[in-house]
């Protein structure tokens, strides 16, 4: 008798959950059963991006002190966005491609006015010298230095117009406004220009 009422308890069929809905009521042809009635489980989206909310400052104090943090932070970006050219952050007198180019053109030649302020140092010096020969000496280096300059300053200001006419023959922007950005970059050390030089010494812009 045992063995009869296991063999029919092993006959009993676990309830298919495909048959269950085929056995529900009748439905329209294009009826798609949901998974809760095909008994499939849909798992939960996690999202991967959490949220950082950040802290309400508790008092006047507190939030001062975070806003000259987020302006220091700022002020830190806008100087390192300059030197490095980015457009977003420089000034006025920097944008534009046309000034890009002439930057890059002063940046890769040497300039005789990068050498003006050591030898204007040195003519300082030397006048202060109780010696007439270096006295003289000191106000000879100064007129070849002035001259060495203003030549110099005149062949920038020529090769600016010729490339900014090549480059840019649309350009709206002032011929001797742009020979003057020139000229001024030259007299300015290397290694203080603002933004840095792009280009090495010698290389074809």
């Amino acid at each position: 008798m045992s063995s009869l009422f296991r063999r029919k308890s092993a006959d009993v069929a676990t309830p298919d959950p495909a048959e269950e809905v085929t056995n529900s009521p009748a439905r329209p042809k294009s009826y798609t059963p949901s998974k809760k009635e095909l008994g499939q489980v849909t798992p939960k989206r996690q999202s991967n991006a959490r949220r950082v909310t950040a802290e309400a400052p508790a008092n006047r104090r507190e939030a001062m002190k975070q806003m000259r943090e987020r302006q220091r932070v700022e002020r830190a970006e806008a100087a390192e966005g300059m030197r490095a050219g980015d457009e977003r952050f420089l000034l006025a007198r920097d944008r534009g491609p046309e000034r890009a180019l002439i930057r890059n053109y002063i940046d890769a030649r040497r300039t005789v006015g990068t050498w003006f302020f050591g030898g204007a140092l040195i003519v300082l010096i030397g006048s202060t010298v109780q010696n007439k020969q270096i006295q003289l000496a000191s106000n000879l280096l100064w007129a070849l230095l002035a001259l060495a300059v203003i030549v110099d300053s005149v062949l920038i200001a020529r090769t600016v117009k010729k490339l900014v006419k090549e480059r840019f023959p649309k350009s709206d922007q002032r011929i001797g406004a742009l020979q003057f950005y020139g000229v001024m970059r030259g007299l300015t050390f290397r290694r203080m220009r603002v933004p840095k030089p792009q280009v090495d010494l010698g290389q074809k812009v």
